[in-house]
């Protein structure tokens, strides 16, 4: 896709800054902040020229523990005071937050980092039991709220007409209250008067990322997302799935080439070919299968038990659940019984599992960045996960040999575009404010 000048837009850069299990390690530390590890990441990563930070979430304990994930707001508040034009991506569920509360959060972290707030809307498949004493509302109805969610977010950052802030003969602010609208919204799921309380927002809006793959993500990613997160684990899955979202996107009348695809890469590096080859091989013998048949269990929805089947045969039809029967992170469901329905074996499916659907390679930096270019070239990677920055060995590998290695090819820039997340991914100007 190109940019609104006719250049083909740059890959942009991302990496995570949340979920590591060294916040227990600092937990155990009085004279450490369970916060020291994401900004020694935070600060190479703009030191390096990476495009953005990306915090995920987790909204329960959960078999695997909580992977010491902290609050994602609070978390790039806290780096955006430590950085200046990397993006900060917060993961926020719409199924259990009130959209005023998302507008006034999202609004405030847009306002303290200058203009580098960007929202990953989840729907959520976890964590009910912490909220309320219902069960897990249905795929279909946590993304119907999730659209209205981010229609009311989006109207009450645009309460503000353009003029509603001035500056007067004397260099005061003028405040134009009229200018300064409710939304009187009374949807299905909420009701806001409105308008937002806090000024105006340096990018009007805070980029719009959605995750979510299934057939209720797809439409809601279509609709409203200008990026989407992705597990693609295959060139053809990531052309079919661009296809379907963008041409669903122009359907709904989108600028072309939105949303923009964000794939997170699980890159193995070696010195060698053979070196990556047996960096996998090795990692692959140390998986405990016992851990991993529970969690591709959860990855199939966690209503089938495989604790008696062989792992050297395929898991049986019947096994298998239907995708649109399950409640629960039905977008994984998909992509690993088609994969189980390929035939592979449950060893096979339990390897793949520790990927989580994700895009996986092995290789030196040169093959690596070879992989990353054959997905730019098809038009269907614009943003690229690359974690790392936390390990010696890998960081060495990503900052030293990968990232130089996309730049000499041209993929990567050396600078950000503009002083705004929004600016700097080359986004296509917002829809006009509704009067």
């Amino acid at each position: 896709m190109a940019d609104i000048s006719g250049e083909r837009r740059k890959l942009k850069i991302v990496t995570g800054v949340s979920g590591s299990p060294s916040v227990y390690a600092a937990a155990l530390d009085p004279s450490r902040s369970t916060l020291a590890d994401a900004v020694a990441i935070a600060e190479l990563a703009e030191a390096n020229g990476f495009d953005a930070l990306f915090a995920a979430d987790l909204l329960s304990f959960g078999a695997q523990g909580a992977i010491g994930a902290q609050e994602p707001l609070v978390y790039l508040s806290a780096l955006s005071a430590v950085t200046e034009r990397v993006g900060l991506i917060a993961t926020v569920t719409t199924t259990f937050h009130h959209p005023y509360n998302l507008a006034r959060l999202f609004g405030t972290l847009d306002h303290i980092s200058n203009g580098r707030a960007a929202w990953n809307a989840v729907t959520s498949s976890v964590g009910e039991e912490n909220y309320s004493d219902q069960d897990l509302p249905s795929p279909e109805e946590r993304y119907a709220r999730a659209a209205e969610s981010i229609e009311v977010v989006n109207a009450l950052f645009d309460s503000w007409r353009p003029g509603a802030l001035t500056t007067g003969a004397h260099g005061e602010v003028v405040l134009d209250t009229e200018s300064v609208r409710p939304i009187e919204h009374a949807g299905k799921f909420f009701t806001v008067r409105g308008p937002l309380n806090i000024p105006p927002l340096p990018q009007r809006r805070p980029v719009q990322f959605q995750a979510g793959q299934s057939e209720g993500g797809v439409e809601l990613g279509a609709r409203h997302a200008e990026v989407v997160f992705t597990s693609l684990a295959t060139l053809e899955d990531a052309v079919t799935y661009t296809k379907r979202i963008r041409t669903r996107a122009a359907e709904l009348g989108r600028p072309g080439g939105l949303p923009l695809v964000f794939s997170s890469l699980h890159a193995t590096y070696g010195a060698s070919e053979a070196e990556a080859r047996r960096l996998v091989r090795e990692r692959e013998e140390a998986t405990d299968f016992e851990a991993g048949r529970r969690l591709l269990e959860d990855m199939l929805g966690g209503g089938v038990d495989l604790s008696d089947l062989p792992l050297d045969k395929p898991i049986p039809g019947h096994r298998l659940p239907e995708p649109g029967s399950v409640n629960r992170r039905r977008g994984r469901v998909e992509i690993f019984t088609e994969l189980a329905r390929s035939g592979k074996t449950l060893r096979e499916l339990i390897i793949a599992a520790r990927d989580t659907g994700h895009w996986a390679a092995a290789g030196t930096p040169e093959q690596l960045a070879d992989a990353i270019e054959e997905r730019y070239a098809a038009g269907v990677l614009d943003l690229i996960g690359l974690g790392g920055l936390d390990d010696s060995r890998t960081r060495d590998f990503l900052l030293n040999g990968l990232l130089p290695e996309l730049r000499r090819r041209g993929i990567v820039g050396n600078d950000h575009r503009g002083t705004t997340f929004r600016e700097n991914l080359e986004l296509p100007p917002l829809p006009p404010a509704r009067s």
